[in-house]
């Protein structure tokens, strides 16, 4: 079943309290999804640094041990924040490739969960709520976000399996639905150098956005792409560094709905997923409509 949440904020006045407003929402939806968690938030970025959220097993010891040797291996100092279980290592713009290629051989145990400028990806097994908690959603700011809540119908709970995926820079995909065809399109992106770390089909999905706009797609003619290529019933929410994007499949048969004010864009799988929201009473509320691409940035 599954529960999304969006919130993209048009008022900067907002931005302190965007991790405690996704927070409630993602909580709200934890009925759609209670066996695990994740959301992507974007918050500041330095220009000559780029964000790894890195998922480090072990306890603090194994993340300080992590990111001196991380250090050791790029020559440089690596400024680093630690939420749980996750930590937020920022490296040099340039070192980026080099951090990568060395954690897959050195630290293959380390899984790189999200990179980005601003984009700091975070998500875990158990209730939202208990998510949200560990890794201080609600003290988290930023100018957008989004989450997901899981309800495991075709693989086994796991941190793993649940989302946003993020298969390109500062972008992330969350799915509520399931495709048909996504071991065909999985082929396809392998046969053009894609790696999966799992069989979800939404980690498919992300790939597929990131292989067209690497050909020079935008993203909102990547997902009128996807209309074509992508076969199955679906709501996609995609994060980028500038904003995030809703498409609903052809059909539309699972649950959305958006608000709309002057301080913000709001989506949630469930109209109640939005009540807690400032103003939402004279919000613009709508559904988004079949096979129509909504795109939210700012410029």
């Amino acid at each position: 079943m599954c529960g999304i949440v969006g919130l993209f904020l048009k008022n900067p006045a907002l931005e302190p309290k965007l991790g405690e407003f996704v927070s409630a929402m993602l909580e709200t939806m934890s009925d759609r999804g209670p066996d695990s968690a994740g959301f992507a938030v974007y918050g500041a970025g330095e220009p000559e640094r780029v964000k790894l959220t890195l998922r480090v097993e072990g306890g603090p010891g194994s993340t300080e041990k992590l990111l001196g040797e991380l250090e050791t291996a790029l020559g440089t100092p690596v400024e680093s924040t630690v939420h749980d279980n996750h930590v937020v290592a920022r490296v040099p713009a340039k070192e980026v490739e080099r951090a990568r290629v060395w954690l897959a051989s050195a630290r293959p145990d380390v899984k790189v969960v999200g990179i980005g400028r601003r984009m700091e990806l975070y998500k875990g097994v158990g209730l939202p709520a208990r998510v949200s908690e560990r890794f201080d959603l609600p003290h988290m700011r930023g100018t957008h976000a989004i989450g997901h809540t899981r309800m495991a119908t075709e693989s086994a709970v796991t941190t793993d399996g649940a989302h946003p995926y993020s298969t390109g820079m500062d972008q992330c995909l969350v799915h509520n639905g399931s495709l048909s065809n996504h071991n065909a399109v999985r082929r396809l992106l392998q046969h053009e150098g894609f790696g999966f770390e799992t069989e979800n089909d939404t980690e498919v999905a992300a790939g597929y956005l990131t292989w067209r706009m690497r050909q020079g797609a935008s993203l909102k003619e990547a997902l009128e792409a996807s209309l074509e290529d992508l076969d199955g019933f679906y709501t996609f929410v995609v994060g980028t560094e500038n904003g995030f994007a809703v498409l609903r499949d052809p059909i539309a048969c699972k649950p959305a709905v958006m608000a709309e004010t002057e301080d913000y864009v709001a989506f949630g799988s469930e109209y109640r997923a939005l009540v807690g929201l400032p103003g939402i009473e004279t919000a613009r509320v709508f559904e988004p409509e079949p096979a129509t691409v909504y795109v939210w940035e700012r410029v």
